[in-house]
């Protein structure tokens, strides 16, 4: 675990030169939500680049699809193209590698960042796990402010009708969108509490940014059986260096020089604390 943390700051740093190469991202729900993409492609799914094909693969569905650059970052990682096409590519003209997920690139399930979409479509696929017999799960990553979306609740209806234990979502809960505060926009009330009243299991992870307890989490989510099941990630917008946390302003960020160069040096000095706890 104390490796998957010291990745995530490295993985973070590639979100940055993403970024800066393609001069466009949104840069503050990618740090955000990076600790959850880490735990599920390296802890928990069912994917890799050999079995992308298979019927019964785990499958992914990026919600939030604005914070495509840290699914990106996650997936070269993870081997289904490298790195260097991403930084030579994305945001490019023609380019595969667009601002929000493709699914003309590996280990991309669907096109999404339509915001509302996500759930409702993996809704389908674990429903046809359970028509078809498969034990394959799926997982979804919804932003907060996502939740205004009226497909969501559809869809969190749905699934909780037929019963689909084997979904499983997150609400990257970081509390900021593009127009500020989300209780300010539109406010959720007790979060966990609506989940609940739609049928769902819920479960609170206090540090979103965590990947023991996100795995934690996760791990329990697999126990639940006969609803499906949401993760509350509590996270923090812009996590990795105090030039980006917390701040609406960086929902849609290219860093400056100076910025990047104080980002990478709080990244790199969060890495080391890591390795060394």
């Amino acid at each position: 675990m104390e490796n998957l943390t010291a990745l995530s700051y490295d993985l973070r740093k590639d979100v940055i030169e993403i970024i800066c190469a393609g001069k466009a991202g949104h840069i503050g729900g990618d740090m955000s939500v990076i600790d959850t993409l880490i735990t599920l492609y390296f802890k928990q799914m069912n994917i890799s680049p050999e079995n992308m094909d298979d019927p019964n693969r785990d499958r992914f569905v990026m919600s939030k699809g604005h914070s495509v650059e840290a699914l990106y970052a996650v997936l070269a990682k993870k081997g289904f193209f490298t790195l260097e096409e991403v930084l030579e590519n994305f945001s490019k003209f023609g380019s595969k590698f667009i601002g929000h997920p493709n699914n003309k690139l590996p280990g991309i399930e669907m096109n999404s960042g339509s915001l509302g979409h996500g759930l409702p479509v993996c809704v389908g696929m674990a429903l046809a796990g359970k028509m078809n017999h498969q034990d394959y799960r799926v997982y979804t990553v919804m932003g907060d402010g996502e939740l205004a979306e009226g497909s969501v609740w559809e869809g969190a209806m749905a699934a909780s009708h037929y019963k689909l234990d084997n979904l499983c979502a997150v609400v990257d809960r970081n509390r900021l969108q593009i127009s500020g505060n989300t209780e300010d926009v539109m406010h959720h009330d007790d979060l966990h509490e609506r989940f609940r009243s739609f049928g769902w299991n819920v479960i609170d992870v206090k540090d979103g940014n965590s990947i023991d307890e996100l795995n934690a989490a996760f791990d329990e989510a697999k126990t639940v059986k006969g609803k499906p099941t949401v993760l509350i990630a509590n996270t923090v917008k812009g996590c990795g260096s105090p030039v980006m946390e917390n701040k609406a302003a960086w929902h849609h960020h290219v860093p400056s020089e100076e910025e990047y160069t104080q980002i990478m040096k709080d990244l790199e000095a969060r890495k080391e604390a890591a390795l060394h706890e």
